[in-house]
Order: structure tokens, then sequence, then C-alpha cells
């Protein structure tokens, strides 16, 4: 079976943070326990289309609650009339865990949005910088980091 491997990206938060601006009728809200079925959901989906795989809710809502880097502020979450339709799920550490936005809200500039907020987030904590990681193939995901100014520190194996 051949190794998949993924891009470290950072983006230096000593440079300024563009404005952001959220698609119409969008309301951002963060991570209650009563929104976890929704929020694993939209996890799914996002990563039938990523990549990668997320644990059951009962496995995936336990650890993302008790992780030591959980934070409820740092779990960004947008709503539409319909419902959840973007999730930005960050780690105390500036680490961008999960970026996922529905299939119908895609392409409308909420997953820019989600990450320019993460951004000013960090900065507001005074962060020196922010890091994710994304699978090697996942190119869209890729462009939208490298158009918000994250760079590819380095390429390294994904843990099995």
């Amino acid at each position: 079976m051949a190794e998949d491997f993924c891009f470290l990206m950072r983006r230096n938060l000593t440079q300024a943070v563009p404005d952001i601006a959220w698609p119409t009728g969008i309301e951002l809200t963060q991570y209650r326990p009563e929104l976890a079925a929704a929020v694993h959901h939209l996890m799914e989906l996002g990563y039938r289309e990523g990549g990668g795989r997320v644990p059951t809710l009962e496995v995936w809502q336990q650890r993302f609650e008790t992780d030591p880097e959980y934070d409820p502020s740092l779990c960004f979450i947008a709503l539409d009339g319909e419902g959840i339709v973007g999730v930005c799920q960050c780690w105390t550490s500036a680490y961008i865990k999960n970026l996922v936005v529905h299939p119908r809200a895609q392409g409308l500039g909420l997953g820019r949005a989600l990450l320019l907020n993460a951004f000013k987030a960090f900065q507001q904590r005074r962060e020196g910088f922010v890091d994710l990681k994304v699978l090697e193939d996942n190119r869209r995901a890729q462009r939208l980091y490298e158009s918000a100014g994250m760079r590819v520190v380095r390429r390294e194996p994904v843990p099995v």
C-alpha cells in the first residue's frame, strides 16, 4: 500500500490579515455539545471529498471535548438558514485541526472567511503563527490556504 503524505502549512500572524467577507446569510457561533452530531456529519461529508477519515460520533466527540488543547471558543461554526455549513476547529496551540465547508456552501468564500477568522482569533491571542496539515493530493484546499498567505513548511507521511 502506498504511503500518503501531507503538507504542514504555516501562516505568519505578524502580517496583516485581510478583512473577512462573510457570505450573505451566514451566522457565526461556537461549538456546543448539542451541535456535535451536526458538526460530525459535516466533517464526514468533508472527509469524503477531501480525503482522510473521522471516527464515529461518540469517539470523535469524546476525543474532541476532552483534548487538552480543546477550547470551544476556537471551534468556529457557520450556520445558514438550513443548518451548519462550515466548521473551523482549532487547537489552543495555534493549530487548525479541521476546516470543512458543506457542498451547498462551497464556492461562496466561506472557507476563506472561516480561515481568516481563525487567523484573527490567534492574532488576538498574540500567537506568532498558525499551522495546519493538508493532504498532498488535496489541491483545492492547498490553493485556498496559499491564497490566504499560508506556505508549505514541510512534507511528511500521514500517520496511520
